[in-house]
């Protein structure tokens, strides 16, 4: 699982981020992405990325503020002309159905495949064989929902070796173990699958929370989460704009994580008052309260298996 961050602002597009969207890229897992959010010139952000909108299947949205949806339009008919001609499945609050069909409809924009429209209501809302995942409402000033991705058990690895020692030869039958099937050798000896495989793995947890204050349910989805994406609009000295606009700051952020139990905090929705200059203190505040803290930009990515953020310089 990888995440890129293809905007990081609050509010409207700055000289130094875009506004709100996120990708993540499940293409090891199942091999699709998933988009969170649609802000104003996300495709414009796609480009200078390895990302593939056919390969983008899902589309969470988290609430109706321009900022999180006006890049939706486009990229959904620039998805058409580059090849994706599969079904995309958008969740969303009531009302963004209608205004998607509106703008496509006002427009004239033909697409080659067809939507999917999910109304989002608190608990789960998708599940398969790799994934599970789950929302619930968050305090802002209007409908607003938070997700909690969770990947289900990873089946324990294979020990070859093992299995040969109990006499398994190569070919289906290590298939068969490796799928958790008990096997009959040719002399009729059972070897159970257990006996030669590991543990399950445990599977990671995402928690991407839309724009919200401090609440309770901000904590449940970020529970023992391994990675929580928090917006951090304001800062201690701001912390009464934060209040009255529905926001967090970066302290907040912070408590959310440390609450959960959470592993890693990635801080994004950064409000353009400040200046590059000043993300330095933002993180190290915030790191006071939960030392595994970050402030992330446009176009980081962050990859859960080698647990790091790199950081993409735009053309």
């Amino acid at each position: 699982m990888q995440i890129q961050f293809l905007g990081t602002g609050a509010g409207m597009p700055s000289k130094f981020r875009n506004t709100s969207s996120l990708v993540v890229k499940l293409m090891e897992e199942i091999g699709e992405c998933w988009l969170f959010d649609c802000g104003e010139a996300t495709q414009h952000q796609i480009i200078k990325t390895s990302i593939k909108p056919r390969k983008i299947t899902k589309i969470f949205i988290t609430h109706l503020h321009g900022d999180h949806i006006y890049g939706l339009p486009g990229f959904l008919g620039s998805r058409s002309f580059l090849g994706g001609d599969e079904d995309l499945t958008i969740y969303g609050p009531t009302g963004l159905q209608q205004w998607v069909e509106a703008s496509l409809k006002v427009t004239g924009t033909y697409l080659t495949y067809t939507i999917h429209f999910v109304e989002l209501s608190e608990g789960l809302i998708f599940e398969n064989d790799s994934f599970i995942v789950e929302t619930l409402k968050l305090q802002h000033v209007v409908e607003c929902y938070g997700f909690r991705v969770q990947q289900k058990a990873l089946a324990g690895k294979l020990d070859i070796e093992k299995a040969h020692l109990l006499g398994v030869p190569n070919g289906p039958q290590l298939g068969q173990l490796k799928n958790g099937q008990d096997i009959l050798l040719q002399d009729g000896t059972l070897i159970e699958s257990t006996a030669v495989l590991s543990e399950p793995q445990q599977g990671f947890i995402l928690s991407i929370l839309g724009d919200t204050k401090y609440c309770a349910n901000a904590i449940t989805l970020s529970k023992n989460a391994d990675v929580v994406i928090h917006e951090a609009t304001f800062d201690k000295n701001t912390a009464q704009l934060a209040a009255s606009y529905g926001h967090s700051t970066n302290r907040e952020a912070a408590m959310v994580a440390k609450e959960a139990q959470a592993q890693l905090l990635l801080m994004n929705h950064i409000s353009a008052r400040f200046m590059l200059k000043d993300l330095a203190l933002l993180q190290s505040d915030a790191q006071c309260i939960f030392p595994q803290s970050f402030i992330v930009q446009d176009l980081d990515a962050f990859d859960w298996k080698n647990q790091y953020v790199t950081r993409i310089a735009s053309s």
